[in-house]
């Protein structure tokens, strides 16, 4: 009996096995992990759809590996989980595409066909099978949302969704000028020379960086936040938090102060359906926080950050950063972000211009605070500015409300109450 890999969601249809937890002649059982595989931004556990002796491996750490390709077979144990194809039924034929399908591709739904592609490898009800080949839909490109990886019918919907919001798009224009071809330069010509491989990771970040800075008009709002009466208050409580297994950073106090002033500006909390034209306002705040790791730029996302007190945010940030360093954040942790920090204090530098994570609209960029001398009430003073940059969306945020946004997200900053601090 052969296990496969399965479907592991959205982004993660293919990968680099980086770990092999079992080798041949082991007994497992359902649900063991077998491999992590390095996807995206996230390192998944793939595990065991069934029990067995291992018999054979047929990956090595450093393959890269995709949906449907043979992980390893068993033997003395039960079957896979993974459904056969009703045996009467022939495979789906091809069926021409429809006039309105879309000129350009895309991951959920290729435009070209050159071939009629089998869906006996799909986890999916033989209903759901009927139903795709009176349609004429390849369930090879549907990603299937429920256990294992099986389409049920709300999957079928949305990719035909999908497929009508992408017909509905305007097509480029053909004099449209093509993008630069890439040309490889032999730098040994003038010396000795490393070459490394991009990991599937930093192609990830390369490839987003470059889609986010072209389809992002950006704008960035500077200014420094002066934290000179929040740094004895974090002092003060730093004792306390760390005994209820809690860091108190100087990020807690900020994903707070930015949780109360989204909730003022929810613009800013908002994303642009280019497809429907609209603007989607949300009505929950998860901010995703930038983690630097000797892998890449990783950011998990913490959820409901305007419900949760700071010994809380402290302990899920500290928890959440540890895991990002050591690649096991899972992908449902790097979705749904709502808006984003990146905090390079720890590092150091000022201020400097953070790139929006599409589909947000705005991030917020923050340096080390550094000790300044300032005029207050006609006086020179010496306070500690933390440098902020605030990048945005210009199709979805002007200029005025960005400058009110920063304005209040200072105040937010510098007059924290200490009863929001206390345990």
């Amino acid at each position: 009996m052969d296990v496969k890999l399965p479907h592991l969601g959205e982004g993660a249809d293919s990968g680099t096995v980086v770990t092999l937890f079992v080798k041949e002649g082991d007994t497992i059982t359902k649900g063991q992990s077998l491999l992590e595989l390095e996807s995206e931004k996230a390192v998944a556990t793939v595990p065991a759809t069934a029990g067995g002796v291992v018999a054979k491996i047929f990956v090595k750490v450093g393959d890269k590996i995709s949906v449907g390709q043979k992980i390893l077979t068993l033997s003395g144990g039960g079957s896979a989980e993974t459904p056969a194809a009703p045996a009467a039924k022939p495979a789906a034929a091809k069926v021409p595409a429809p006039k309105t399908a879309p000129t350009a591709a895309a991951p959920e739904a290729p435009a070209e066909e050159p071939e009629a592609k089998s869906d006996v490898a799909v986890a999916a009800s033989p209903s759901i099978r009927k139903l795709a080949r009176e349609l004429g839909l390849d369930l090879t490109r549907v990603r299937g949302s429920a256990e294992g990886g099986r389409i049920v019918i709300e999957d079928v919907r949305a990719y035909i969704q999908r497929l009508q919001k992408l017909a509905a798009q305007p097509k480029a224009a053909a004099s449209a000028p093509a993008g630069p071809v890439a040309e490889s330069v032999d730098f040994s010509k003038w010396g000795s020379v490393t070459k490394q491989p991009l990991t599937p990771l930093r192609k990830v970040i390369s490839r987003r960086m470059v889609e986010n800075w072209n389809a992002i008009p950006h704008v960035t709002q500077f200014d420094d936040a002066d934290i000179t009466a929040l740094l004895p208050l974090r002092k003060k409580y730093l004792e306390a938090y760390e005994k209820k297994g809690a860091r108190l950073t100087v990020t807690c106090f900020v994903l707070k102060a930015v949780a109360d002033t989204l909730k003022k500006y929810p613009i800013f909390n908002s994303s642009l359906d280019e497809a429907a034209q609209e603007i989607v306002l949300k009505n929950y705040i998860h901010i995703g926080i930038a983690v630097d790791t000797e892998f890449g730029l990783i950011v998990p996302v913490i959820r409901d950050v305007d419900k949760k007190d700071l010994v809380q945010l402290a302990i899920e940030l500290e928890a959440l950063a540890t895991k990002a360093r050591e690649r096991k954040v899972t992908g449902e942790e790097l979705k749904g972000g709502t808006f984003t920090i990146s905090n390079q204090g720890g590092i150091g530098g000022a201020h400097f211009t953070p790139i929006v994570n599409k589909p947000e609209v705005a991030i917020l960029g923050l340096g080390r605070a550094v000790a300044k001398p300032v005029v207050r009430d006609g006086q020179v003073v010496i306070r500690n500015l933390m440098p902020m940059g605030l990048s945005y969306d210009h199709r979805v945020i002007d200029g005025g409300i960005a400058a009110r946004f920063t304005v209040d997200l200072l105040k937010a900053i510098e007059s924290f109450e200490e009863k929001t601090v206390k345990i």
